[in-house]
């Protein structure tokens, strides 16, 4: 009789599974720990578009939210790309239907607006975009844009004001917002720096302007790993989903790392990310379901911008 617990025989099945299918688990900074320590890579939206990318697998089980694995399909037609939970959304994709964006852009084709999507959002979003960006190269991306068009940048607002801060761009913000990082407040964030008075702060740039305003760093996920490093501060107050508190800790674990509070409590879970369960990721990989697809007149175009952005960011 075997002696391994239920979670273990659990782990070592989705391992057997993965083989089998020839699959590649990808995970989100933002996933369960279990599941991070799983994945052949976790990382932010652009190192998990360029795993997609790059992926000889013939499987992708994408552990995060929609947006993401529909993004694997857009560059991965020819795969079998399955999200553990379907119902994984993003409220900043909700907060811009390509629908809505499409009936923007008519009611003020005169603009001819250029268009920069942040990754957090739908492939009929992207399809409507002229290229996406992600909170690790969106400065970039920007700084790359025509002169000679105005830009709108779609969805996520708070993101958008930060790559103006950073940049000589001027652009029209789509008022969309992630429902986590807005959580956070100045108040919240002075509170914990109370009781740390020698913390340094580091914080996603999708969180509001008072708060990116006390932070010593404002960077994606994955700059948030040099970051934590490389600070000479022991104690780092991090502002963003709880999620990345794990990979964190394995990175730099001499840190005292610090979960920003929200106004509401001492947590910052996405209950989207946190969707995706182990149990979940072993049902898709035996069944290969919920499958995401992606109807190929949209598709071609939301690709042609993503591989713009991929292009751009190297």
């Amino acid at each position: 009789m075997s002696t391994a617990t239920p979670a273990l025989d659990l782990k070592e099945d989705i391992l057997r599974l993965k083989k089998e299918r020839n699959a590649i688990i990808l995970a989100h900074n933002y996933q369960i720990g279990p599941i991070q320590d799983l994945a052949d890579y976790v990382g932010d939206s652009l190192g998990l578009s360029y795993r997609a990318q790059e992926t000889d697998a013939q499987v992708i089980a994408f552990c995060g939210v929609h947006f993401m694995a529909e993004t694997a399909k857009i560059l991965n037609p020819e795969k079998t790309v399955v999200l553990p939970d379907k119902d994984a959304g993003c409220s900043l994709e909700q907060s811009c239907p390509a629908h809505a964006l499409h009936k923007y852009l008519d009611d003020h084709a005169d603009r001819n607006y250029y268009i920069v999507a942040y990754i957090n959002c739908s492939g009929g979003v992207k399809a409507l975009s002229d290229v996406i960006c992600t909170s690790g190269n969106a400065v970039r991306i920007v700084e790359q844009a025509p002169k000679d068009r105005p830009i709108l940048f779609v969805p996520d607002a708070n993101l958008g004001a930060w790559v103006m801060e950073n940049t000589d761009r001027k652009m029209d913000l789509w008022q969309g917002a992630c429902y986590v990082h807005v959580e956070f407040t100045r108040d919240s964030i002075q509170k914990i720096k109370d009781e740390y008075p020698d913390a340094v702060v580091v914080a996603h740039p999708e969180c509001t302007t008072a708060v990116r305003l006390l932070a010593d760093e404002v960077c994606s996920t994955e700059k948030m790993i040099s970051f934590c490093k490389n600070a000479e501060a022991t104690n780092i107050i991090v502002v963003t989903e709880s999620g990345m508190l794990h990979r964190l800790q394995k990175e730099a674990p001499d840190k005292n790392l610090i979960p920003g509070p929200t106004e509401s409590c001492a947590c910052s879970d996405c209950k989207y990310m946190k969707m995706n369960t182990l149990e979940k990721l072993h049902a898709c990989l035996e069944t290969l379901e919920p499958q995401v697809e992606v109807p190929e007149d949209i598709r071609l175009k939301a690709e042609a911008a993503v591989v713009r952005m991929l292009e751009q960011s190297k």
